[in-house]
Order: C-alpha cells, then sequence, then structure tokens
C-alpha cells in the first residue's frame, strides 16, 4: 500500500494598508510578478489592499515574512525597486532586517554596522545625544554617523540634518580656489555628498538640500546659531582650533543630537595651534552623559592594505 503524504494547505489574508500599491507593485504589477516568481507553488491574488496566499503552511509564513520585509523596505525609504525584491527573497536564512542594519539606502543598498566598533557606535547613539568618535581613515565614522542622521530623520526624531567640517584640508587655502564659496567648498565636502547619495535617490537629496532638511556648511557658519530638533555631524573635527570646537559644543539645543569625528593622526592645523578634538576629548571624558568612541586599523573597510599601512605608520 503506497503512503501518501498530505501537506496542509492553508489560504492567508494580508492587508496592505498605508501603501500606494501602484507604487509598490508597478505598472501593471510587474513587481509584483517578480514576487510571485520566487513561489511558483503559491498561489497569489492580489485584490485591492488584500493579498490573498494560498499554499503549503511553511511556504505562506515564509512568503508572509519576505513580503512584510518588502513593506517595512518601502515605508523606510518611500520606494521598492526590482533590486530589492530580488535581494529580500534570495535571502534564505532572512537576515535582512537584522539588527545590525542601519538604513536601507538608494538602489537597494543595505548600510550597516560591518566591525565591531561601528556596532559599538550605533548603539551609543541610542543612549548619548552627544558622542566623540575618533580613529583612522577608512573606517566607517562619516559613513555611519550620516546613515544615523538620515535614519534620525526618517524616523522623524529630528527635523534636519547638519553637516560640517573645518576648512582646513592638507595645507591649501580657500581663497587661492577658483570659483564662489560653495565651487571652492563642494571639493572639501565631497565625503558627505557621496555619502548622502548612497543612501537618498537623487531626486529626494536635491529636494532635502534645496529645501535646507539636510545642509551642508563649513564650521564658521555655526557660529551664532542655536542647533536644535536636528542631527548634526562635525567631521574632521581633528582640524578644528580650541575655540571652534567650543563654539560648535555650545551650539547644542535641547533636542539635538551631534557626532563630533575625526583623525588624530592626520591634523592640518598650523604647528602652533592645538586641536580643538584632543582638547575637548581631554577635557570632556569623565563625563559619563557623553559618548567616547576609538576605533582602530581593525575597522577599516577599505582595500585590505589600508589596514597595514595604517598598522605601519603606528608603530613608526
Amino acid at each position: 500500500m503506497c503512503k501518501q503524504n498530505f501537506s496542509l494547505l492553508v489560504e492567508k489574508k494580508i492587508i496592505l494598508k498605508n501603501i500606494d500599491l501602484l507604487d509598490f507593485f508597478g505598472a501593471k504589477e510587474t513587481k509584483l510578478k517578480v514576487i510571485k516568481s520566487y513561489y511558483p507553488k503559491l498561489k497569489i491574488t492580489l485584490r485591492g489592499e488584500v493579498m490573498l496566499v494560498l499554499g503549503e503552511q511553511d511556504l505562506v509564513a515564509e512568503f508572509e515574512l519576505k513580503l512584510s520585509n518588502c513593506v517595512q523596505r518601502y515605508k523606510l525609504n518611500n520606494s521598492l525597486v526590482e533590486s530589492d525584491i530580488h535581494y529580500i527573497f534570495s535571502d534564505v536564512d532572512n537576515k535582512f532586517f537584522s539588527q545590525d542594519i542601519i538604513l536601507h539606502g538608494f538602489s537597494g543598498l543595505v548600510v550597516k554596522a560591518r566591525t565591531k566598533n561601528q556596532k559599538k557606535m550605533v548603539d551609543m547613539s541610542l543612549k548619548h545625544d552627544l558622542m566623540f568618535v575618533s580613529g583612522p581613515a577608512g573606517t566607517g565614522k562619516t559613513y555611519t554617523s550620516v546613515a544615523l542622521a538620515i535614519r534620525a530623520l526618517k524616523n522623524r526624531e529630528v527635523k534636519k540634518i547638519i553637516l560640517t567640517r573645518p576648512a582646513v584640508e592638507s595645507g591649501e587655502n580657500l581663497g587661492f580656489l577658483p570659483g564662489d564659496l560653495k565651487d571652492k567648498l563642494d571639493p572639501y565636502m565631497s565625503p558627505l555628498y557621496d555619502a548622502l547619495s548612497d543612501m537618498l535617490p537623487p531626486s529626494k537629496l536635491k529636494k532635502f538640500l534645496s529645501d535646507n532638511i539636510i545642509e551642508i556648511a563649513p564650521l564658521a557658519f555655526m557660529r551664532g546659531r542655536t542647533l536644535d530638533s536636528a542631527f548634526v555631524i562635525l567631521d574632521e573635527a581633528q582640524n578644528a582650533t580650541i575655540s571652534q570646537m567650543k563654539m560648535f559644543l555650545t551650539r547644542m539645543g535641547s533636542s539635538a543630537k551631534f557626532i563630533i569625528s575625526g583623525d588624530i593622526s592626520q591634523i592640518d592645523l598650523p604647528r602652533n595651534q592645538k586641536s580643538g578634538l584632543l582638547h575637548a576629548i581631554n577635557i570632556l571624558k569623565k563625563e559619563k552623559k557623553i559618548g567616547f568612541l576609538q576605533l582602530n586599523e581593525s575597522d577599516v573597510i577599505r582595500h585590505k592594505l589600508v589596514q597595514l599601512i595604517i598598522k605601519a605608520y603606528n608603530n613608526e
């Protein structure tokens, strides 16, 4: 006598609320067809905001989880492209929304903490409104800071993002560079623009910049302001003077978050000026309400040779 295996079939009703279904599934349901292609054994029917899924219980449960991840991705970035769907539905271990993920960037890019200290940085940002993060080039200080700022903006924890840097780099003088102020400053601000471009669609980034929701400006422009309801990042802080650092820190409004990051091995100030970053860390290091984090060569996420180069210079 043949023994037959009967799998339990179930029908699951999934309600898709607060979603632009045309945007989510695409014109002529092109993205829905991509989703269906991953589960040919399921019968998937869309009726308005109600999706009916019929099939084996385990498959239905797995499909529901992956569709939920798609919905979270859409709500997080106000978009869902086909590359997102392929990424999520081919994710066998369902690790797409692991706790290491900071946010989902442009074109399906997943921005996550990639080293132990970067994870500490993410955790520290939840506990402290003011953080000092120091470490060598390539450790993700700027990139992680920008990701945390964009996440806070998307979660409506802040109303704007302010990214600033001292206008001192590699011995060059801004006054001798061609162009207007923006032309002079853009090369110095390019790492910030690069990070933003990875995490936001071009149209949204352009709108945020034009509406001043994201502001990129030299440190000197912070004088006289109160920076409230904002996520503020001071990058390359090792090149701020002591007076500039004091000025910047005292701009902090009651509902602001500040991250000050820099590399103390790359100070470009004149020899007779002390780094405001080093000074601030020294006088504030005992304050428990302020976060301090030191990254090192093990956190470098550029070419593997960069770790060796940093280590060699540190041991010189």
